[in-house]
């Protein structure tokens, strides 16, 4: 995973080529590094509310989450990851004959893997909640993936450059879309009793 992420950032195009030529198994791309890298956000920010917490500005406050709703919340989180990695992986298939490639359900969802693999690293910052923090992280992780995906797309795909500007626009569309989803479903298990419970330390 690291040596592909690392080929992405020198040599993008033969790097995007390998990938797609020699694709693991679904089976295998989910046991061996979507799992672990769905993980990561989500066990940091476990680590930091639970044990680091944050404080609102101009108090001296500290507040954290009990470790069980914390782990619930983790949980629930790292499946939402995994779902939305496959989601947009079906939806990079579906949309891939419109615009003349035939790609496998396997070789979407790796391509969505990777396209989100700086996300996924900045979830390294939930060990220390700080919204500035937060804030930077994930403009450069957004703006990294971004640049995987429209530079990456028509390489990956096999399609013009041209084609490949209106493919990843319409996959980042998609995107948002996943993510407000994601969002309305956290609210629906806020609702059913799901959700966080504050710790205040003085």
């Amino acid at each position: 995973m690291l040596s592909h992420f690392w080929g992405l950032l020198f040599h993008p195009d033969k790097e995007w080529i390998s990938i797609r030529e020699h694709p693991p198994g679904i089976i295998r791309l989910y046991l061996g590094q979507i799992i672990w890298l769905a993980a990561l956000p989500a066990l940091c920010t476990y680590v930091g509310t639970t044990r680091t917490g944050w404080s609102v500005p101009g108090s001296d406050q500290v507040i954290k989450l009990t470790d069980t709703s914390a782990a619930a919340m983790a949980f629930f989180a790292w499946l939402a990851i995994l779902a939305g990695v496959a989601i947009m992986g079906a939806f990079i298939q579906w949309m891939a004959e419109t615009f003349g490639s035939k790609p496998t359900l396997t070789q979407s969802v790796a391509f969505s893997c990777y396209t989100a693999t700086p996300l996924f690293l900045a979830g390294l910052c939930g060990l220390y909640p700080s919204i500035w923090l937060t804030i930077v992280a994930g403009t450069i992780a957004s703006s990294c993936s971004a640049w995987l995906l429209y530079s990456g797309l028509p390489t990956f795909m096999q399609i013009p450059k041209e084609q490949g500007f209106i493919y990843a626009s319409s996959v980042l569309c998609i995107g948002l879309v996943v993510l407000v989803s994601i969002m309305i479903t956290t609210v629906i298990f806020w609702g059913m009793g799901v959700g966080p419970e504050y710790i205040q330390i003085h």
